[in-house]
């Protein structure tokens, strides 16, 4: 089949072809995204799921519906090397001239540039000199307190917003890299922001230990955020992801090979999306086969094992490479420390540090004390291919 005609779209945060099974979360966005320019209240949203589950394709499609309902929209994703103050200062700060320039000057819109001028001062935001031409309020956002001074510049900036018409949907990726202090920081400011209902909202993605982080952060969060959780899809969407893009081209594709990728997937959209590719370019004409779908395994395994897995794979130490094959020999989707202990060799305590690292890396995670898992879906079986134990 034609490559330029193919509509699988295997790429990083790509919108897929067919968006399908997430019309609860979509939903669930719609209404809080309404409700907030509203003054209504409403718990602003923190997603999560493995990597390759289409958390960022979600928070692009929300993107789109927070500029078509009226929404100026900041997108941050999270760096290990950057602080949430350096990555939110600059897009702010277009963001608040840009609704000076709705209407002239306004005082609401002044008050948040101040707040935004201390709150550079003050945190020492690492952004290069920028101007932000407005006379400083003393008092407002300049106590060099991230917990203090991130509410206040919020909420001056919800109140400049409101004073246009408008409000601000705040939508980060990979949340759960933020380190201790910005995230209960950002927790307690949309705790501030929601008493008084004002038309700031968040909604982020991260991996599965998201609710737990924000828990310990403030035992609030967990009722001030709602936490859907974005999976693998079912058998039968993974069907409509598969033969809805070929349908929608005029071809077709056997019910036999969608059988054959959807038990070699276990139904995750980044995988689904990648061997709908191979399969349409290697189907000699309009009818995708069975023996198209297994012609295409090996050039879809070793695709995802060079851009998806191995691309994880090479940020890791030596020490840290052994840890997670330890876990891979291991073969259980939820490992014990104790047990990757023994398979190295080692001592329980003296792998704590490679743990924290990997964690941190968001290579593993742990839903339990004393248990890990893989982020990365399948990465256990990459790394089995790759070099056995």
């Amino acid at each position: 089949m034609d490559p330029i005609m193919n509509p699988f779209s295997p790429g990083a945060g790509c919108p897929p072809p067919a968006l399908v099974g997430r019309n609860d979360v979509l939903e669930q966005a719609r209404v809080l995204l309404a409700r907030s320019l509203r003054g209504r209240a409403a718990q602003s949203m923190l997603m999560t799921g493995l990597r390759g589950v289409g958390k960022t394709v979600l928070l692009n499609r929300i993107e789109q519906m927070a500029k078509k309902e009226g929404y100026q929209v900041i997108k941050l994703e999270i760096r290990e090397s950057r602080t949430l103050a350096d990555s939110l200062a600059l897009p702010l700060r277009q963001l608040l001239y840009e609704l000076d320039a709705l209407a002239g000057t306004h005082a609401a819109v002044r008050r948040a540039l101040s707040a935004l001028r201390n709150f550079i001062r003050s945190i020492r935001v690492n952004i290069g000199d920028i101007g932000i031409g407005v006379e400083t309020i003393p008092g407002l956002a300049d106590s060099g307190d991230l917990g203090m001074d991130m509410p206040a510049l919020f909420l001056a900036a919800a109140e400049a917003a409101a004073a246009r018409g408008t409000g601000i949907a705040l939508l980060i990726d990979e949340i759960q890299l933020l380190e201790e202090e910005e995230l209960h920081a950002l927790i307690y400011a949309m705790h501030q922001l929601q008493q008084k209902l004002a038309p700031l909202v968040l909604i982020a993605a991260g991996l599965p230990t998201l609710p737990r982080l924000a828990g310990e952060a403030k035992s609030y969060a967990e009722r001030l955020f709602s936490y859907p959780v974005i999976d693998r899809l079912s058998r039968e969407d993974s069907f409509q992801a598969l033969e809805s893009p070929v349908f929608n081209e005029g071809a077709e594709i056997e019910q036999e090979a969608v059988q054959f990728i959807y038990e070699r997937t276990a139904g995750y959209p980044y995988f689904l999306q990648e061997w709908g590719a191979q399969v349409w370019n290697l189907a000699v004409d309009s009818r995708l086969t069975l023996r198209d779908a297994r012609r295409a395994e090996p050039l879809v395994v070793a695709n995802l094992d060079r851009e998806f897995f191995r691309v994880r794979y090479d940020r890791l130490t030596d020490g840290e490479k052994r840890f997670v094959r330890a876990m891979a020999e291991l073969g259980a989707d939820e490992c014990r420390s104790a047990d990757i202990a023994r398979v190295l060799g080692v001592r329980p305590t003296s792998i704590t540090l490679m743990r924290a690292n990997l964690i941190r890396k968001g290579m593993i995670y742990s839903m339990r004390h004393g248990y890990l898992t893989f982020s990365v879906p399948l990465f256990g079986d990459f790394l089995r291919r790759r070099e056995p134990f």
